[in-house]
C-alpha cells in the first residue's frame, strides 16, 4: 500500500512539472517534453504494434530505476506495457525522443516494484527507435 504523504508529494511534483515552459499534456495525465524530434511523416505505433524503443526510467527524487541504455533496446508490444507508455508512445513519431512524466495511475498505482514505491510518478526519457 502506497504511502499516503509519498503519494501526495508525487501529485504535487507532477502538477509543478506541469506548469514548466515547453511540458505538454496527454491524456490520462502524463505529461511530456519533446527532447528530439523524428520526422513528422515518420511511423507513429498503434496499440498492438512492436516498439523498439530506448529508455530511462527515474523517479522524482532522481533515483534511476531501470535503463536500456547501455544494452540493447527494449522490443515489446504496447499493449503490454504501463498504460502511460501506451498512451504517450502512441503520440509519437519514430525518431521522437521525449521526456514523458507519468502519475502512479497509469504507472504501478500503489503497488511497488524494485526501486520503484507504490505512488511513484514516473519520469521516462524515451527514444522511440522503430514500430513492427
Amino acid at each position: 500500500m502506497a504511502n499516503k504523504e509519498y503519494a501526495d508529494k508525487n501529485k504535487a511534483w507532477l502538477a509543478q512539472k506541469a506548469q514548466e515552459p515547453g511540458v505538454k499534456a496527454l491524456d490520462k495525465g502524463i505529461y511530456y517534453k519533446v527532447l528530439n524530434s523524428g520526422k513528422p511523416d515518420a511511423p507513429r505505433p498503434g496499440r498492438g504494434s512492436v516498439v523498439v524503443a530506448h529508455y530511462t526510467g527515474r523517479t522524482i527524487n532522481g533515483k534511476k530505476f531501470d535503463s536500456s541504455r547501455g544494452g540493447a533496446p527494449l522490443a515489446a508490444r504496447l499493449r503490454e506495457l504501463i498504460p502511460g507508455w501506451g498512451i504517450a508512445l502512441c503520440n509519437m513519431h519514430v525518431g521522437d525522443k521525449w521526456e514523458v512524466y507519468i502519475p502512479a495511475e497509469m504507472g504501478y498505482g500503489r503497488f511497488s516494484q524494485p526501486g520503484i514505491p507504490g505512488g511513484s510518478t514516473l519520469i521516462f526519457e524515451i527514444e522511440l527507435m522503430g514500430v513492427g
